[in-house]
């Protein structure tokens, strides 16, 4: 449908918890169509509905857009959920709603994902290293938790971007 603008930090849509999404909604269709249209005319391998301004409970993610990363691909989930994680570690993580920054955070190296896909089906997708990194940030997206909140400290965890 369209590519939508990227919502910027501190936009307060950003820092408040989604809402289920409901199969019924005639808007679904093409909510999905402007997450996806949105991410593939971004530098970025996820998106979140919120960042766009929908404020429900949905995530498109390409980790495969990285050039040497690998994962499940294109993947829409809808109202999705943790179900296990695992391998605590720390890694450097940036966000299309915070372009300026990179930051260190606290994530799992591996993550079991549940969601259904726009046609309905339940999904659950086992993601470790990068791709589920990518998961856990779009899914604290979700609940209105920004990179920024994950920071152990500002003073050394946080990073300007070369060149910005």
């Amino acid at each position: 449908m369209a590519v939508r603008p990227i919502l910027l930090y501190p936009d307060p849509i950003l820092k408040h918890p989604t809402a289920p999404v409901s199969f019924k909604d005639p808007a679904l269709p093409d909510m999905v169509q402007d997450l996806l249209d949105t991410l593939e005319a971004s530098p970025g391998v996820a998106l979140a509905a919120p960042q766009i301004g929908y404020p429900v409970r949905m995530i498109v993610v390409d980790v495969t857009r990285k050039k040497g990363a690998h994962g499940h691909g294109l993947v829409v989930l809808i109202n999705p959920r943790v179900l296990h994680q695992d391998g605590p570690r720390v890694v450097r993580e940036g966000c299309l709603s915070v372009p300026d920054y990179t930051g260190n955070v606290r994530r799992f190296e591996q993550t079991v994902v549940e969601g259904t896909s726009p046609d309905g089906r339940v999904m659950i997708l086992t993601t470790s290293g990068f791709e589920a990194q990518a998961y856990q940030h779009e899914l604290d997206h979700l609940e209105g938790t920004l990179f920024l909140d994950r920071l152990d400290s500002l003073s050394t965890d946080l990073f300007r971007r070369r060149g910005r």
